[in-house]
C-alpha cells in the first residue's frame, strides 16, 4: 500500500471537529478507507421533477443551474450557512445549507447541480425552499431535464451515488472529496490483488475500472458489475487468509488417535438415549479426524437440543481411553507408552461448564476417568474419594498439580482454563463451546501471552489458533505455546469448536474457510415439536390463561424482552417495545401474582446472572424476563413456556434459538411470539417459525428476506454491506472458495502474487467466531 493511500483524512482535507467524529463513526481514518466506502444505493434521474411541481412537503430530486450561492450567517442564530438558488425551465427555487458555508467555495456561479432533499415552507412568507439538501456538480445535465433553458448539453450519467452517512458527513461531502481523490490521480495508486486469469475468467472489472463504476456509474449494469467485483474480492481474500492458515496448521503433527471400535459403540450405547443418524456422521467424521496424521479443525454446528454435548463426549471418550500413535522420523506410526491423553472443554458461563460437568459424570460414571471443573468461584472433581459415585470440592492448588501430572483426564471449565498457572501433560483435545460468546480481547490476550510466553518461530493465527491458543501444546496460554514449524516435537491438539448459532451455508463457507463443517439436523427421537403460536393484542389475556394452566401444573416460562429499561419518552427516535424491567413489575403485580417473577440482562455482572440462572434452573424463579441474553445451552427441563414479546423485532433464526430454550425435555412446550403489528410482511415472515423444519432453514430465509447484516451477530465479523449481499450468491462464494484452495495448493507463500500477499493484512483482524 502507498503512503498516499495511507495517509490519514485529517491531513488531506479541512475538517471540522464534528466531521472528525462522523468520520471516525463511518470507519474512515485513510484514503483508502475513503474510497472503500461505498454508495448504499443509487438515485435516478427518473425520479426527478421540475421546479414547478414541487409542494410542501415532498422528498424530491431536482436537476437545475446554482446561482447567487454565498457564505454567511443566519441574521438571528450567527449559524455559519450558504444558500443560493436553483433554476430551471419552469421556476427556481431556494436553498439554503446551515453549518456548511464551504459549498460556497466548492460549488461555481452557473453550475449545473443536482439537489435531492425535503421541501419546506417559510411560515411567514410562503416561500418554498430547501433546508440542507443533498448537492452534486454534474458536468451536464441528463436529456430531459432542461434543455431549452440550458442548451444542448443533455445525456450525462444518470445514477448518482447516496453514500451511508453520519451527522457532520453528508452524501455530498463524500461524494465531493472522493471526486477531488480521483481527480488528483488516487486511482493510479492502487494495486489490484486479484490475479489476471480470475477477472478473465469470472468477466470481473479491474480495480481502477470498478472504483470508477461503483462511484461514477454510467448506467445500472456498470454498478453491479462493480458490486459483484468487490464482493468476490473481499470473500476471495477471506478465503485465501482462511486457506492459507490451514495449510500451515495442518502442517503440524498431532496424536493420531485409533480407538476399538466396540468401545465408542459400548460407550454410546449408554447414553439414556438413542443417537440421531446425524450425531453418528458426526461421530465418524470426528473419529476419521483423529486417525490422521495433521491436527483436526473442524466446527460443529447444530439446533438447541441436538446433541452436540454428546458427540462432544463421545470424542473425549476416544481421546482419553486410547494409547495414541505417532509418527516417527522414518514415516512409521508408533504408538506411546505414556498415561492418558488429556481434554480441555472450555464453556462461556459457569453455569454452562457446571452443566457440561455433571452430564461428563453421567456419561464417564462407569469408567475410571478423572474429570474436573475449574472455574472462578472454585474447582471440583470426580470421582471423589468420599463418595466414589459424584463429585467433590477441591483446592486450586491440589487440582492444579493434578492436572499437570496427567492424572485428570478431562478439564471442563471457563476463562479460567486460559489462566497461566493451568498447565496440562499431555493436551490432545479441545472443544470449545459456544465460542462467538468468548471475546475478542480475551481471544487477543492469550495470543499475546503465547508469543510472550515461549520463544517460537512464527505464531498460529488460523481460527483453530485463536479459539485454541489456550490448548496449544501440553499448556493452555502457558510457557510451551506450540509453533507452527512442523519441526516442533510437541502435538498440536485436535480442535473441535461448537455453536447453536444457525449460519447459512454461504456465510459457514467465507467465515470458516479453514474449519471442516459438520451440522447436525436432526432432533432427538421422541422430542415434541414446539407448539409456536403468533399473538395479537386481542389474544394478549386468552393466551396468558393457556400458560396459567401451565405453571399450576409446576412448569416455568421464560419472557423475552427486546429493552431492559423503558424508552425515554423525550427521544423522538426511542424504540418503543417492552422492557424487562417494567414487563417483571407488570407481570409479578397484576397479571401472575401467585408466582415468583425473576429478572435477568445483559447489563448485571455474570457471577448475578448465574445466580438468577441457577435460581431459576432450581424452581425458586417461576417466570424469568430477560432480554436475549438467556444461556444458548442451559437445561431447564421444566421451562416448557416461552413469550417472545415484540417478536417483529428480531431475526428468524434468533427466534428459533429463543425458542429453543424450552426444547429440552419430553414435555410438549409452548412457544408464544407476541407482535405489536399487524403489516402483512411482517405476519408472513413470523409465519415461516410455524413451517420451517429448523434453524438453518430460518437463517436462509433472514438472509434473502432482511439480509445477510441481520443475521444474528453477523455484523460483528467485520465483513462489509458489499459482501454480505453477496452471500446470497451460493455460486459466488464457491467460486472465491476453489480459486482460493487452488492458489494455496500450488503456492503457499503466494511467492507468485505480492499484491495478493500484501492485501492479506485488511483480514488478519477480522473476527471470526
Amino acid at each position: 500500500m502507498t503512503p498516499a493511500l495511507e495517509t490519514p483524512v485529517v491531513d488531506r482535507f479541512r475538517l471540522t471537529p464534528p466531521q472528525r467524529e462522523a468520520l471516525k463513526r463511518l470507519g474512515i481514518r485513510t484514503v483508502l478507507d475513503l474510497i472503500y466506502h461505498f454508495p448504499f444505493r443509487y438515485g435516478d434521474v427518473v425520479e426527478s421533477r421540475s421546479i414547478d411541481s414541487l409542494q410542501k412537503g415532498d422528498t424530491a430530486v431536482i436537476f437545475g443551474k446554482i446561482t447567487g450561492l454565498k457564505a454567511g450567517k443566519g441574521w438571528k442564530t450567527k449559524v455559519t450557512m450558504a444558500d443560493g438558488y436553483v433554476e430551471d425551465e419552469t421556476g427556481r427555487i431556494h436553498c439554503v445549507w446551515f453549518n456548511q458555508p464551504y459549498l460556497a467555495k466548492m460549488t461555481a456561479e452557473g453550475a449545473m447541480v443536482r439537489i435531492e432533499g425535503r421541501v419546506s415552507e417559510r411560515r411567514s412568507t410562503g416561500e418554498l425552499y430547501f433546508s440542507n439538501p443533498k448537492i452534486e456538480t454534474v458536468n451536464r445535465l441528463p436529456a430531459g431535464t432542461g434543455d431549452s433553458l440550458f442548451g444542448e448539453d443533455g445525456e450525462a450519467h444518470n445514477l448518482y451515488p447516496v453514500y451511508p452517512e453520519s451527522r457532520g458527513i453528508s452524501s455530498a461531502w463524500l461524494y465531493h472529496n472522493i471526486d477531488k481523490l480521483f481527480k488528483a490521480g488516487i486511482l493510479d495508486e492502487l494495486d489490484d490483488p486479484l490475479p489476471g486469469h480470475i477477472l478473465v475468467k469470472y468477466k470481473l472489472p479491474s480495480l481502477r475500472t470498478a472504483m470508477i463504476w461503483i462511484h461514477r456509474p454510467m448506467k445500472k449494469e456498470d454498478a453491479e458489475a462493480a458490486r459483484k467485483r468487490f464482493a468476490f474480492e473481499e470473500i476471495f481474500l477471506i478465503q485465501i487468509s482462511r486457506q492459507k492458515e490451514r495449510a500451515s496448521y495442518k502442517e503440524n503433527p498431532a496424536f493420531i488417535i485409533e480407538p476399538e471400535k466396540k468401545t465408542v459403540d459400548e460407550f454410546v450405547r449408554r447414553f439414556p438415549f438413542q443417537v440421531t443418524g446425524a450425531q453418528g456422521k458426526a461421530i465418524n467424521a470426528i473419529l476419521d479426524d483423529f486417525n490422521r496424521e495433521q491436527a483436526m479443525t473442524r466446527l460443529l454446528e447444530g439446533d438447541v437440543g441436538s446433541g452436540k454435548t454428546a458427540v462432544a463426549a463421545t470424542a473425549a471418550f476416544a481421546a482419553v481411553t486410547t494409547r495414541p500413535s505417532i509418527v516417527n522420523k522414518a514415516g512409521e506410526r508408533v504408538k506411546q507408552k505414556f498415561g492418558n491423553l488429556q481434554v480441555a472443554y472450555m464453556c462461556p458461563t459457569e453455569i454452562l461448564a457446571a452443566q457440561h460437568f455433571e452430564s461428563f459424570i453421567q456419561y464417564f460414571a462407569y469408567l475410571p476417568v478423572r474429570i474436573a471443573l475449574i472455574t472462578g468461584s472454585g474447582c471440583r472433581v470426580f470421582p471423589s474419594k468420599v463418595n466414589p459415585k459424584g463429585w467433590t470440592d477441591i483446592s486450586r492448588n491440589q487440582l492444579l498439580q493434578w492436572v499437570e501430572n496427567g492424572e485428570v483426564a478431562v478439564v471442563v471449565g471457563t476463562h479460567a482454563l486460559i489462566q497461566k498457572s493451568v498447565k496440562f501433560k499431555h493436551l490432545a483435545f479441545v472443544i470449545i463451546d459456544e465460542q462467538h460468546r468468548f471475546g475478542t480481547a480475551q481471544r487477543a490476550r492469550l495470543l499475546r501471552k503465547g508469543r510472550d510466553e515461549a520463544e517460537e518461530g512464527e505464531a498460529l493465527s488460523s481460527p483453530a489458533a485463536r479459539a485454541s491458543r489456550v490448548v496449544v501444546g501440553s499448556t493452555i496460554a502457558g510457557p510451551r505455546t506450540f509453533e507452527t514449524s512442523p519441526s516442533s516435537a510437541s502435538p498440536a491438539p485436535h480442535l473441535l469448536s461448537m455453536t447453536a448459532t444457525p449460519i447459512p451455508r454461504t456465510l459457514a463457507l467465507t467465515l470458516y474457510g479453514d474449519l471442516d463443517l459438520t451440522i447436525l439436523d436432526e432432533q432427538p427421537a421422541g422430542r415434541k415439536p414446539v407448539v409456536t403460536e403468533i399473538v395479537y393484542p386481542t389474544k394478549r389475556d386468552e393466551t396468558y390463561e393457556k400458560i396459567r394452566h401451565e405453571l399450576k401444573a409446576g412448569r416455568q416460562m421464560y419472557v423475552i424482552c427486546p429493552r431492559i429499561d423503558e424508552p425515554d419518552p423525550a427521544k423522538e427516535a426511542a424504540i418503543i417495545a417492552k422492557s424487562v424491567k417494567e414487563e417483571a413489575k407488570r407481570l409479578q403485580d397484576k397479571t401472575f401474582p401467585e408466582f415468583k417473577v425473576g429478572v435477568m440482562h445483559g447489563k448485571m455482572k455474570p457471577p448475578e446472572k448465574d445466580r438468577v440462572m441457577k435460581d431459576f434452573k432450581e424452581g425458586r424463579i417461576h417466570i424469568l424476563v430477560s432480554t436475549s441474553v438467556v444461556e444458548v445451552g442451559v437445561n431447564v427441563p421444566n421451562a416448557t413456556t416461552i413469550i417472545i414479546e415484540g417478536a417483529e423485532r428480531f431475526g428468524l433464526a434468533q427466534l428459533h434459538q429463543l425458542r429453543g430454550r424450552v426444547m429440552r425435555s419430553s414435555h410438549q412446550a409452548y412457544c408464544y411470539c407476541f407482535s405489536e403489528t399487524t403489516s402483512e410482511k411482517s405476519v408472513e415472515r413470523l409465519k415461516a417459525l410455524k413451517t420451517a423444519k429448523n434453524g438453518f432453514e430460518l437463517a436462509e430465509m433472514d438472509m434473502q428476506q432482511r439480509g445477510a447484516g441481520e443475521l444474528s451477530g453477523a455484523r460483528q465479523w467485520g465483513v462489509s454491506d458489499v459482501a454480505m449481499d453477496a452471500l446470497r450468491n451460493l455460486k459466488l462464494v464457491e467460486a472465491a472458495r476453489a480459486e482460493a484452495v487452488r492458489i494455496i495448493d500450488e503456492d503457499p507463500a503466494l511467492s507468485r502474487y505480492p499484491s495478493l500477499q500484501s492485501s492479506l493484512t485488511k483480514v488478519d483482524s477480522l473476527h471470526l467466531e
